[in-house]
């Protein structure tokens, strides 16, 4: 497997609470979730357990199927991910004055040189990116609530 990290740090004034109330916020997700497109399905139990099946823009990733294996309140979780693609695990941990997203891969079409040379980077970019809007999201929230 190979594994892809991506972190931000967030003010130290936002809550865990706030860092995990947007993340479970589907709704949401198109402002952060990199190549989100629309929820296909949601069970009942999700964030905490079950499924959260996604499909990405067009041209993006096609069907994400997340299935929860661990999740702690105001710590984080973990996911079995697979899309067309690509099988992994997926962990997300909040802390104050910060978030982590890590994602352990593997290729269903393995070619070491191709995920090397393209596929490596360009999933770290997309984790990258989502923390990034994530941390973007935050921010203004905490802007325009009142003191």
């Amino acid at each position: 497997m190979t594994r892809v990290r991506a972190r931000v740090r967030i003010d130290p004034e936002v809550s865990v609470f706030a860092m995990e109330e947007l993340w479970y916020d589907l709704a949401r997700w198109p402002a952060f979730v990199d190549g989100f497109g629309t929820v296909a399905k949601q069970d009942a139990g999700w964030p905490r357990d079950g499924s959260l099946i996604w499909d990405s823009h067009p041209g993006g990733r096609g069907r994400v199927v997340e299935r929860v294996t661990w999740f702690e309140a105001r710590t984080g979780q973990d996911a079995d991910v697979e899309d067309p693609r690509m099988t992994g695990v997926q962990r997300l941990r909040f802390a104050p004055g910060g978030a982590t997203l890590e994602l352990d891969y593997q290729l269903k079409d393995y070619n070491r040189v191709l995920n090397w040379l393209f596929v490596r980077r360009a999933m770290g970019d997309s984790l990258q990116r989502t923390l990034n809007r994530f941390r973007i999201e935050l921010e203004a929230d905490a802007q325009i609530e009142p003191d």
